[in-house]
């Protein structure tokens, strides 16, 4: 299991990383309402040839949740550019999912944040995105937060598995439930839904052109929160985008084919 048991301080708000391996830098960016764990049977296969850096994000995972705190993409990404100064990081390569991929754009695009190389798996980045549960959830913040804990523990667990094509344990769910339960988890959770906005993607999406690094774009075939169609949309706008469908691969692809984000990180990185 990895755990980033390090710490920044950034913005008022405590921000948990952590590394592993050696070599080259790569860089691992989670999505919502993920934590660096979603890289715990990628991370240390790509390690035996990268210097691995994970974190969590802002208001998720192991990072400081409080009340009034801003966990929107619009200070993601200058979370991930602090990240990056922090680690005196220059060209890292690249691997972002979900949110994270829309975070590393932003980053790349509004802070001048330059990559070697960048992988995308199923990435929020371009319109409509946001599924009923997140709009529902946007209007009634407040009484969602206020629900009973074997509530919140019965949402969180069809939600997050939701996101995957197969069917989780209730041990593989555990790390993506805990961060999420409890007087401070609960309400972290429902902050952060309340705060996603598709602004903060229309700021970018019609600059993905501008791209200054090599792109691939991995998208399961089976997602349910993101279709394949929006992947194929998005690879049209990046240039010299290398698009891969993955068979039998939901949303939360580091979970269904953990395989094949190695297998496209080792093409991508290697050439």
């Amino acid at each position: 299991m990895m755990i980033p048991t390090e710490r920044f301080d950034w913005n008022g708000t405590s921000i948990a990383w952590g590394s592993i391996g050696s070599g080259p830098p790569l860089v691992l960016v989670h999505g919502t309402p993920f934590s660096s764990h979603v890289w715990h049977r990628v991370a240390p296969e790509l390690s035996r040839s990268h210097t691995i850096y994970f974190y969590d994000l802002p208001g998720y995972g192991s990072s400081g949740k409080f009340e009034g705190q801003d966990v929107s993409l619009g200070i993601q990404n200058e979370a991930l550019a602090a990240m990056l100064a922090f680690w005196q990081l220059d060209r890292p390569d690249v691997i972002a999912h979900d949110f994270g991929g829309a975070t590393a754009l932003r980053a790349h695009l509004l802070n001048g944040c330059d990559y070697q190389r960048l992988l995308l798996i199923d990435p929020v980045a371009i319109r409509p995105w946001g599924s009923p549960f997140v709009r529902h959830v946007r209007l009634n913040e407040a009484a969602f937060a206020g629900v009973p804990d074997y509530i919140q523990l019965a949402i969180l667990k069809a939600y997050i598995s939701g996101a995957v094509a197969r069917k989780l344990s209730d041990s593989e769910l555990e790390p993506y439930v805990a961060p999420w339960t409890g007087p401070t988890g609960k309400p972290a959770f429902y902050r952060q839904i309340a705060q996603m906005d598709q602004r903060f993607t229309d700021e970018v999406q019609d600059r993905y052109g501008e791209l200054r690094c090599k792109v691939a774009l991995l998208w399961g075939e089976e997602d349910q929160w993101i279709p394949l169609e929006r992947g194929r949309e998005l690879a049209a706008m990046l240039p010299n985008c290398a698009f891969a469908p993955v068979p039998r691969s939901g949303h939360l692809m580091q979970e269904d084919a953990p395989e094949a984000i190695v297998a496209a990180a080792v093409r991508l990185f290697t050439n």
